[in-house]
């Protein structure tokens, strides 16, 4: 409980010094302690993995947000470029923002699970529905969306593990667009998340009436719409929880929270298990892996807005995800903010971020493996390709 001020009626001499007191009005009524629900040692890694990784691969900046699936706390929110909040002498307002509350872009194939899921939810696709992406391309109007290779037809589980733009489009064009617009709402997008933290950003969400049907088709892949990375980590708690919302606190919890309901638990264990496909080899992100943990996420790879289009060689590489997925308990959330070192797919430059943040973590909270202790070993200089 919040402290109450008290009040007292007195009586002052010409001084304004109190000479008598009349009555008490009200009493007051102390705070109780606030415990927040970061986690020392899960921050510092977090900032000491994120640190390394935007100094490796020159990039401009990124972000890492922990979240705790059970009980909906916030273990940790670390920021590149950051700041020493005892020395603010040289620093201005934009210097001194928690950029994963207060920053939003394009998430690119990260929002691919969400649209899959709509469609699995309706019935109009099962996980083995086979897609027509033969050839990598697909015209709509006057615009062309394209694959990073043509892969073939596909079958929907395929569609997340290659991260497939033309898969997905397909698969969006046969929802109604008020359905998809609503899944993204009660995900969180579109609406500032809530937490008390002065600046959080709701992000972009135009309403469904707006799209016009190439608009629908790359929002079902992360383009023309806008999310913060808290909001992105929050709502993978839909699949990490079975289908509902954590509610999320920076205070110590209880105990395990209620959500609110976005899927069927059956629709979030289907896309789980696409997601734990997409993290192992023959995905985009088999860095992703821990030795012992099953993972389960997906990348992000998307060109950043440049004046009013995309600039040609800016990217931001994602990685979001949880483990153990047989039960997960926690989601970590990564972004790569124009990584300049030649690489910029989300597997590449934030996948191993996560690894390495989730894989700590969860041995300092004392989760059980789920898997074989077996060394993870990935070929000398391999690259994994993404639609992008």
């Amino acid at each position: 409980m919040l402290f109450r001020s008290g009040s007292r009626r007195v009586i002052r001499d010409r001084r304004g010094q109190v000479i008598d007191d009349v009555e008490s009005i009200r009493a007051a009524q102390d705070g109780q302690d606030i415990a927040l629900s970061i986690d020392s040692k899960i921050q510092a890694l977090a900032y000491a993995r994120l640190k390394e990784a935007v100094e490796r691969e020159h990039a401009k900046g990124g972000g890492v947000v922990v979240l705790d699936v059970q009980t909906g706390e916030v273990l940790a929110l670390a920021n590149q470029p950051t700041y020493n909040p005892n020395n603010r002498a040289r620093l201005s307002g934009a210097q001194l923002r928690n950029r994963v509350l207060t920053d939003s872009f394009e998430p690119g194939s990260t929002m691919k699970p969400f649209t899959i899921g709509l469609a699995l939810e309706q019935g109009k696709v099962r996980p083995d529905t086979v897609i027509e992406t033969a050839g990598g391309r697909l015209t709509i109007a006057t615009a062309t969306i394209s694959d990073a290779h043509a892969l073939g037809n596909l079958t929907v589980a395929q569609v997340i593990q290659k991260s497939s733009n033309v898969g997905t489009a397909r698969i969006a064009l046969g929802l109604d667009r008020e359905d998809m617009w609503k899944v993204f709402t009660h995900a969180g997008f579109g609406a500032p998340p809530p937490v008390p933290f002065p600046g959080a950003v709701p992000g972009k969400l135009r309403p469904a009436k707006s799209w016009r049907p190439i608009e629908q088709a790359t929002m079902s892949y992360g383009y023309g719409l806008s999310v913060s990375l808290f909001q992105l980590a929050r709502a993978y708690s839909v699949f990490a929880r079975d289908g509902d919302l954590v509610p999320v606190t920076f205070l110590k919890a209880d105990g395990p929270a209620a959500g609110q309901r976005v899927f069927s638990a059956e629709t979030a264990r289907q896309v789980r298990s696409m997601l734990e496909a997409a993290a192992a080899p023959g995905g985009t992100a088999p860095r992703a892996q821990i030795m012992g943990y099953h993972v389960a996420g997906k990348t992000g790879t998307a060109h950043k807005q440049e004046g009013g289009g995309y600039a040609a060689h800016k990217y931001r590489g994602s990685f979001v995800g949880f483990a153990p997925a047989s039960r997960p308990r926690l989601v970590v959330a990564v972004t790569i903010d124009e990584p300049g070192n030649g690489r910029y797919f989300g597997g590449d430059v934030a996948a191993p971020v996560f690894s390495q943040v989730m894989e700590a973590a969860l041995r300092a909270l004392g989760v059980a493996p789920d898997a074989p202790m077996k060394p993870i070993e990935f070929p000398a200089g391999s690259q994994v390709d993404e639609s992008i």
